[in-house]
């Protein structure tokens, strides 16, 4: 934005698809954090899946290119006649499909489907199942709202309150299907030396997330103002605490002030990996045997 805060440098950037528009917004945000001193105003158009809605889109894109700003448009529509329709419009447009599918078909030898909704769609009912059996297990975890059947997690997130454990959780459900606890570490579990009782067993699938005290006590001033809780003090308490806790029993750490919950959930990704990966097969027997029972 210039000097004037005028308005007429924020590019309008539209995401346009088919499906739901996730893998259009991953991709189109991807080359558009490499621009940091820009500013976009971001539209996403979801399930565009006729060619009278392509033709509304265009209508829209066009009028946009008469505003102040040209527009930016990304498009990861997958059935020809949407993306040729949508290819019309005189905005600039960059069609991440077009620009590799005839690649990969040329390499793979085969015609694709191209069809849209297959990324995140039903089409594998295991795993759409076992995402939405992860996500269930998280929520139910959440916050140590729950302690039973901690044996089925796959990760256990431990950190002072308001450090990130719960989006960074729920993306590596949703996303990954993994079976995820987090852990609140209280001034109880902070006082001792050992990790708190209910996750001291599955310290293996422990990862413990950090942050700075300044931006701690600004979170939780949001939540609870002017209070203890909040103050810089008890937050540098907490995090140091919780730090040496990590230290003595070899606890992975993330920081989340410094990386985003994609960053965070990919670094428990990449630790899991390197250490022989996780769920063990046979906990994933178990995790879905039809007559197992919880542990209470």
């Amino acid at each position: 934005m210039d000097a004037t805060g005028s308005d007429e440098t924020v590019v309008p950037v539209y995401f346009l698809s088919d499906s739901t528009g996730i893998s259009a917004e991953t991709m189109g945000n991807a080359l558009l954090m490499q621009f940091p001193d820009t500013v976009f105003e971001r539209t996403t158009i979801p399930f565009i899946t006729s060619i009278e809605a392509a033709r509304d889109v265009v209508e829209t894109l066009d009028a946009a290119m008469d505003g102040p700003v040209p527009p930016l448009a990304f498009t990861t529509a997958a059935e020809d006649h949407i993306r040729h329709t949508l290819l019309e419009t005189r905005a600039p447009i960059i069609d991440f499909f077009g620009l590799h599918m005839e690649r990969v078909e040329s390499l793979l030898g085969v015609q694709g489907v191209r069809q849209p909704s297959r990324l995140h769609s039903v089409g594998d009912v295991k795993r759409y199942n076992t995402r939405m059996a992860a996500v269930e297990f998280t929520i139910e975890h959440d916050d140590g709202q729950s302690l039973r059947a901690l044996d089925r997690a796959d990760v256990i997130l431990l950190a002072p309150s308001r450090c990130g454990k719960t989006p960074t959780s729920m993306y590596l459900a949703l996303q990954h299907g993994l079976f995820v606890a987090n852990y609140p570490l209280v001034e109880e579990d902070l006082e001792s030396s050992e990790l708190p009782r209910p996750v001291r067993e599955h310290r293996e699938r422990c990862f413990g997330i950090t942050t700075t005290a300044e931006r701690l006590s600004r979170v939780r001033n949001e939540r609870r103002p002017g209070s203890s809780y909040a103050s810089a003090g008890q937050c540098r308490w907490e995090l140091r605490r919780a730090g040496q806790l990590y230290t003595e029993h070899h606890v992975p750490v993330i920081d989340s002030a410094t990386k985003s919950v994609e960053e965070m959930a990919a670094l428990v990704l990449q630790t899991l990996k390197r250490n022989g990966g996780v769920p063990s097969r046979e906990r994933s027997k178990a995790r879905h045997s039809p007559d197992r029972k919880a542990r209470p």
